[in-house]
């Protein structure tokens, strides 16, 4: 299939593979507020709108300015959503309802931006092929990350937030690669 293509995937695809790893699925989030008692069960729904309602006004945002500024927008947004991480993973209540906060400013990202990034990386005959591996590869590291994460419960709070935090932070230099490339024209 990468055959057809007219370059290799992006460092991009990288870049997105390592955020999805690091952004911890939400029912793994409210698995750590019932057992950590952070949070009731009767509030995790509650948390998780008000994840949604960041999710909407950041895709809203954050759209806008990637139409405006392009894809170093990611570089920052990046930043603020790895903080999600220690916040809910490590604080109490309102460290959590921050770090659910920025993890649907992230979702937000997720689902609008960084698939938006692939279109002016592929050309136009080959974008569904593009959406269908981006999906894939998505998919595919956002469910490891979460197995990692769930995983790393039973050797400490401290080593899942570094873990999500960090390899969120490691997709930034591909972002600059992609960044580059796309100013200088490819």
């Amino acid at each position: 299939m990468l055959g057809r293509w007219r370059s290799p995937p992006s460092p991009g695809l990288g870049g997105a593979a390592l955020g999805a790893a690091g952004f911890a699925d939400f029912p793994v989030i409210a698995y750590h507020f019932q057992h950590a008692g952070t949070v009731s069960a009767a509030l995790v729904p509650v948390f998780y709108a008000v994840a949604m309602a960041m999710s909407g006004i950041g895709s809203l945002i954050f759209g806008r300015l990637f139409d405006r500024a392009g894809i170093g927008v990611l570089i920052p947004l990046i930043v603020v959503a790895a903080a999600y991480a220690p916040l809910a993973f490590l604080g109490g209540f309102w460290a959590s309802l921050v770090g659910v906060s920025l993890w649907g400013l992230g979702m937000g990202v997720h689902e609008s931006i960084i698939p938006a990034a692939v279109a002016p990386m592929v050309s136009p005959d080959r974008r569904a092929s593009a959406y269908g591996l981006f999906t894939g590869v998505y998919g595919t590291a956002w469910m490891l990350g979460s197995i990692v994460i769930g995983a790393l419960f039973s050797v400490s709070l401290a080593a899942v937030a570094i873990f999500a935090a960090a390899v969120q932070l490691a997709a930034i230099p591909l972002i600059l690669i992609v960044r580059r490339r796309t100013a200088v024209g490819g």
